[in-house]
């Protein structure tokens, strides 16, 4: 039941078509489980996600961080709630939720705002490399928290990004030049794909070329860490795949009525969902990358 609930509001089921939903799927002892009764576990849901957020973090270690601020429509509010999300992968290459919190937009100081809570909950070891979406207020917010974390930008925003400053009919030869840069095997032949990139369209969309140029370094800091990691770290995939059912419940329902209904409900399917979250690829090279052991291209230096 404690699954089955958030499955179905996760589907679209409204409150109030609970009753009948549950009774089709359990029978006639489900008969009990009124809109009402649905209102309260949602309440309790609020409650236990005022008792996560304040979980000790005493002795966690997180190898890597995604971020992602995820905006959502709120009925009885004018302004959308915008919730800052951080999953975590643990020593032993498990995704976890770290953080949900309700933001101010992707501000700074809402993300500073939630670093620093986990630094105060315990969480002395900071990661060792950060992945998201170049708007963020993240970056801003990173190095006042955990300054030695490294940044790696996501291909898929930064390609959608650099796409939005080239005329549509250049649009799918840019995308695969820019394809041959995050999926070359080594860092020297990303170079070549990249200056490639900067001789081909510099001349006339200077601005298409700037997005790329600005954040040269954080878009190729994952050749630094294992090859097998690095599926999970040049996208913000993990976490978009992750929300992207949560999304779906809120669009179907036009949202919660408040910010803290959203921030429970957000918390409570994010929660059930992290039951079916995978660990990495090769996560025993994670105690490689934890003792500071250099990578070059993929491969650990000593390797060869």
């Amino acid at each position: 039941m404690e699954d089955l609930i958030p499955w179905l509001y996760l589907k679209g089921i409204s409150t109030q078509d609970f009753p009948e939903a549950l009774s089709a799927l359990l029978g006639p002892q489900a008969k009990g489980l009124s809109a009402n009764t649905i209102t309260r576990i949602k309440d309790v849901w609020a409650s236990e996600y005022a008792s996560w957020n304040r979980r000790s973090l005493a002795g966690k270690r997180y190898v890597y961080l995604w971020v992602d601020g995820i905006y959502f429509n709120v009925r009885l509010e004018e302004d959308r709630s915008c919730i800052l999300v951080v999953m975590g992968a643990t020593a032993d290459g498990k995704k976890e939720l770290v953080a949900v919190h309700d933001g101010v937009r992707e501000s700074e100081q809402s993300w500073l705002e939630v670093l620093t809570d986990l630094k105060a909950r315990g969480l002395k070891n900071g990661p060792d490399l950060a992945i998201g979406d170049g708007a963020l207020g993240f970056w801003a917010a990173l190095p006042k928290a955990f300054a030695k974390c490294r940044v790696q930008r996501c291909w898929v925003h930064k390609t959608m990004n650099v796409l939005n400053g080239l005329p549509k009919k250049l649009q799918p030869s840019a995308k695969e030049k820019l394809h041959q840069i995050w999926m070359a095997q080594t860092r020297k032949d990303a170079q070549a794909a990249f200056d490639a990139f900067v001789a081909t369209y510099q001349a006339k969309h200077p601005k298409a070329v700037e997005c790329l140029l600005k954040d040269q370094d954080a878009l190729l800091a994952f050749y630094d860490f294992p090859a097998e990691h690095w599926a999970h770290l040049r996208t913000t995939n993990p976490i978009e795949s992750a929300f992207a059912t949560v999304r779906l419940r809120t669009h179907k329902t036009k949202g919660c009525g408040t910010r803290q209904a959203t921030l429970a409900m957000v918390f409570k399917l994010a929660q059930v969902a992290e039951k079916r979250w995978r660990k990495l690829n090769g996560h025993k090279l994670l105690e490689d990358v934890i003792r500071g052991i250099r990578f070059v291209d993929g491969i650990k230096e000593n390797a060869a």
